[in-house]
């Protein structure tokens, strides 16, 4: 097996992918940041080098503190964003890890009177633990509940304040400047936590309107086609149901029911033509309309320049073009990320020529691109006319689509 290219590998992720990417790494990173400045601390102090297993505890400690609190903020974020995780149990064990590492330090490490730097070593020690610890409980965790969980972190680590010689007013300044460190720590991490859930929020709710313009169309369909074949196919059945009983009792009439049975199927048969005609005929300005509308909705900026003679295009090529719009526009709502797309018709000698283009292709093939049937479609239909279909090579991310027709 090769080795995967991380940019490659970045370029075919989806935006809210990337997103959720860096908001992880944000979140591991502040696990990571407050702790080398305490274990820094601690090993720079001049009193800790009379308490070698203080700086040993300290480092051991705080290893131990990161790995715990990097898992917790895995698990605190797939609940934060409802995924299974087992976010409790990481949890209560970095709770755990700070508060006996913070008593492990207080206990073993130099005391109060030991010299003017031992207060600031101890202080350091307990912002850091808490401080990094914190994170965590703020995303998986309501937010009251975090803060009780904080409060008895502090009320626990208060004692081997105590213990280790601070005394009562640096003791309570220690633990309001680490309260209002993990205030500040917790509203950072949930808001990024809230940051991601919203954004699989607008991806699930941009899903949903596509789906729900597919579903509008296939009603709109059904309706067009119930009300031009309902009130005939009910004709057949009673007409039927007469010369049925007619042909029973030897009636001549019957063969006059079965004639107008034959003449209103046929009628049906013109009349569904008619329909799928309609349904199967685009218009290019209709399209054009609807295109910039529909991508508009889903948060895609749309540029369409149609020209000035536009209308002046024979029927059959504005139709053929309309569809070239709407198999474009729904390749780009289907298989992209776009963020801005431009449709464009221009003239050259006596052909017309509409180019679409947009960005937020991913790096893997689109499934047009592979052995989807929309691409091919339109082929089909420009060569009835002439054209041709073709794909201009795009800038990296980009799509275009090239589409030429004989005016």
């Amino acid at each position: 097996m090769g080795v995967v290219n991380p940019v490659r590998r970045w370029r075919g992720f989806s935006k809210p992918q990337r997103s959720e990417l860096y908001l992880r790494w944000s979140l591991y990173l502040m696990a990571l940041a407050p702790l080398p400045a305490a274990l820094l601390s601690s090993t720079s102090a001049p009193e800790t080098r009379h308490y070698p297993a203080s700086v040993r505890v300290s480092l051991v400690v705080g290893l131990a503190l990161v790995l715990v609190t990097l898992r917790a903020y895995r698990t605190s974020l797939d609940h934060y964003l409802k995924r299974p995780a087992d976010h409790p149990r990481w949890l209560l064990i970095t709770g755990a890890v700070a508060v006996a590492g913070s008593w492990a330090v207080m206990l073993i490490g130099p005391r109060t009177g030991d010299g003017p730097d031992s207060a600031p070593f101890t202080a350091s020690i307990v912002i850091a633990m808490l401080f990094s610890s914190f994170g965590p409980a703020a995303v998986g965790l309501p937010p009251r509940t975090a803060a009780l969980a904080g409060l008895g972190a502090l009320l626990a680590v208060a004692p081997a304040l105590m213990l280790a010689g601070v005394d009562l007013a640096t003791t309570c300044g220690m633990l309001v400047f680490t309260a209002s460190a993990m205030t500040f720590m917790g509203c950072s991490c949930r808001s990024f936590a809230w940051l991601q859930s919203v954004v699989w929020e607008l991806d699930s709710a941009r899903e949903a309107q596509a789906q729900l313009a597919v579903a509008e169309e296939r009603l709109r369909f059904s309706r067009d086609l119930h009300d031009v074949m309902g009130r005939n196919l009910t004709t057949i059945a009673l007409k039927s149901e007469l010369a049925f009983q007619l042909a029973r009792r030897g009636r001549p009439e019957a063969a006059d029911q079965m004639a107008e049975v034959q003449r209103i199927a046929q009628e049906s048969q013109r009349e569904v033509r008619d329909v799928i005609r309609g349904y199967r005929t685009a218009d290019l300005h209709a399209e054009a309309i609807g295109a910039r509308a529909v991508l508009r909705s889903a948060d895609v900026a749309c540029e369409i320049d149609l020209g000035e003679h536009a209308h002046e295009l024979p029927a059959p090529v504005q139709s053929v073009l309309g569809w070239v719009i709407r198999e474009a526009t729904t390749n780009v709502l289907r298989h992209s990320e776009a963020a801005r797309c431009s449709i464009r018709l221009r003239r050259e000698d006596d052909r017309a020529l509409l180019e679409l283009e947009n960005d937020g292709v991913p790096a893997v093939p689109l499934p047009s691109q592979g052995g989807g049937t929309g691409l091919g479609g339109l082929r089909e239909r420009l060569a009835v006319h002439d054209g041709e279909l073709t794909l201009p090579v795009a800038a990296p991310g980009s799509f275009r689509l090239l589409a030429s027709v004989p005016i």
